[in-house]
């Protein structure tokens, strides 16, 4: 249907069949209808679309479906010694900082501790989500598509 035909468009029959037009418009789309065929396929085609539509179900997935772990080897391995470091760097701050306290003695070295604990965590944990997404890409079939 082209619009040099005449003043109908889909989304006017669209709004037709949502009962969204106004009386007068409606009236108007109405007996247009009755003497245009191509018009009249149109809403049939839209009509058959909306009830297809609204019957179509979606089943979501359960919640264990959805597959969150590291996918490779070396992106699991890598996922696990950093959350053991994050794990082990804890359980070495409260205990310099528990002896720290029952000792008074006066270090920095527990910042360092602090600091290179929680990088090394997050870098090894980034790394085995970065590894995953590299061996993921070569066989991604969205790679192409643009926004």
């Amino acid at each position: 249907m082209t619009n040099t035909q005449h003043e109908f468009n889909e989304a006017l029959l669209s709004g037709y069949l949502d009962g969204e037009l106004t009386q007068g418009d409606r009236q108007r789309v109405r007996l247009h209808l009755e003497g245009c065929v191509e018009c009249s396929s149109v809403i049939d085609e839209l009509r058959n679309l909306r009830e297809a539509t609204m019957n179509t179900e979606f089943q979501v997935p359960e919640d264990t479906q959805w597959d969150e772990t590291p996918r490779g080897p070396v992106s699991r391995l890598l996922h696990n010694v950093g959350w053991l470091t994050y794990g082990l760097w804890f359980v070495g701050v409260v205990a310099y900082v528990l002896w720290q306290v029952n000792t008074d003695s006066e270090s920095v070295q527990w910042e360092a501790l602090l600091g290179f604990g929680l990088l090394l965590g997050f870098v090894l944990i980034v790394l085995s989500a970065l590894v995953d997404r590299l061996q993921t890409r070569k066989n991604d079939p969205y790679r192409k598509v643009k926004k």
